[in-house]
């Protein structure tokens, strides 16, 4: 029998915390509740979770910065996190999953639809620990080792920034990206590289996949999405 994953929510406000507890515990997870900032990162490092659920407003130390922390860990930075907040305006989601967020919900939300996001972050990280050196997506393979493009046998022309996007974009499928996050696999070929580079680059991988192509999702505000199939982002749409 497989080991229950182990998620660790931080979360100050009661009501929430145990309606969260029930809905992992009905969900085949492993919960504890933390309900500061600072005993929440103690416990992360403590615990080792599989996954994180963090809220912003909390007392000690805030969510960002939790995250932040988390993420600036050479042992802990892997661990995937999902932000709960009742901060939604653009510019909090922008924050959160520049600093590494994997998921940004915001309150109020369903239980069942929370544990969904859960289980789709925590197979993503599955397929991240696996890294493999060729990523199949649809008709493609796109080649880690010899930075090579193919659509069934033909090999398509790719620059080395266009590379860097799709392999991030493919080894996050499913995870909203922020222009910001992407710039990271720009490489110095460019002569003047700013965030809305990222779009230029977008545009010309849209090109070569094809017309019909559409994985590449834009978030309004936010940055880029690769869904799994159109299906799924049907799905997502649904939720």
């Amino acid at each position: 029998m497989s080991q229950k994953k182990r998620i660790l929510l931080i979360e100050d406000e009661e009501d929430i915390a145990a309606l969260i507890k029930l809905q992992a515990e009905l969900s085949g997870y492993k919960l504890h509740v933390e309900v500061d900032g600072i005993n929440g990162f103690r416990a992360v490092e403590r615990e080792r979770p599989d996954l994180v659920l963090l809220d912003i407003m909390l007392p000690g130390q805030n969510g960002y910065d939790v995250c932040r922390k988390i993420k600036s860990h050479a042992e802990l930075k892997n661990i995937p996190i999902i932000i709960l907040s009742a901060r939604e305006e653009e510019i909090d989601v922008v924050l959160g999953l520049e600093l590494g967020a994997d998921d940004y919900i915001p309150k109020p939300f369903s239980p069942k639809v929370l544990m969904s996001k859960v289980k789709a972050v925590l197979r993503r990280a599955r397929e991240v620990e696996k890294a493999p050196k060729v990523i199949p997506f649809g008709e493609f393979t796109l080649d880690i080792d010899r930075y090579i493009l193919k659509k069934n046998d033909k090999q398509i022309t790719i620059t080395l920034s266009e590379f860097g996007i799709l392999k991030r974009l493919l080894a996050n499928r499913g995870k909203v990206l922020t222009r910001n996050q992407l710039l990271d696999d720009i490489h110095n070929d460019d002569a003047f590289i700013v965030d809305r580079n990222i779009d230029v680059h977008i545009a010309a991988l849209r090109k070569k996949l094809g017309p019909n192509f559409g994985w590449i999702d834009t978030v309004r505000g936010v940055g880029y999405r690769f869904q799994e199939s159109l299906e799924s982002e049907k799905e997502t749409a649904n939720l």
